[in-house]
Order: structure tokens, then C-alpha cells, then sequence
């Protein structure tokens, strides 16, 4: 499903002024990239950069050109773990926040 641009401004704004929903649409990301759900993954983090970095930002702190991270972080991207777990870094950074990983136990 095609999203709307309304749709979209209205993400950024909102990742813009609410800390909180930031650090939730992150996390939120990882645990979609994590499951699998790769384009949904991408595109969260996509739009925690439209809001909170900037590409020319993250290019500059992770050596990446800004149109290859444009296209690594498009809904058909395809990044290497290497570059993702690079990106993620940064874009954590970015939001204050220091990733942690837990594990649970399926029953």
C-alpha cells in the first residue's frame, strides 16, 4: 500500500518534537528488521533520518555516500549486516540511545 505524503510529514513531524516516539519508531525498526520484515525496517529508519539526522549527517559519521544510504534505506533496499549494524550506530547515536539486547524464552 502506497503511503501518502501527509502520512509521512505527519511521522517526522511528530519523530521531530516527541523524543519518546522516536526512541519507540527505533526500536520498532530493529525488532522489524530483526523479524524479518525488512521494508517496514527500512523505511522507520529512513524516517527517523528525514527527521532527527539528516543523510548528509549520517554519510558524514559513517563513511557512506549519502545516495548509497539513500538506497540502502529504501523499502527495497538491500544493505549488508556490516553497513546496517553501522547505520543503526549512528542513527541510535543520534537519538541518545544505547541499544541493549534482551533475550527471551519461547515456550
Amino acid at each position: 500500500m502506497a503511503l501518502t505524503r501527509a502520512y509521512k510529514e505527519t511521522v517526522v513531524a511528530r519523530i521531530k518534537r516527541d523524543r519518546e516516539f522516536a526512541r519507540a519508531l527505533f526500536a520498532e525498526a530493529v525488532g522489524a528488521l530483526l523479524e524479518g520484515e525488512t521494508a517496514e525496517g527500512l523505511s522507520m529508519l529512513r524516517d527517523l533520518v528525514h527527521a532527527k539526522i539528516t543523510f548528509k549527517e549520517l554519510a558524514r559519521q559513517t563513511g557512506l555516500g549519502e545516495k548509497t544510504l539513500h538506497r540502502m534505506l529504501n523499502r527495497n533496499g538491500n544493505p549488508t549486516a556490516r553497513k546496517l549494524g553501522v547505520i543503526v550506530k549512528s542513527i541510535a547515536q543520534g537519538l541518545n540511545i544505547k541499544p541493549r539486547v534482551e533475550t527471551a524464552v519461547s515456550r
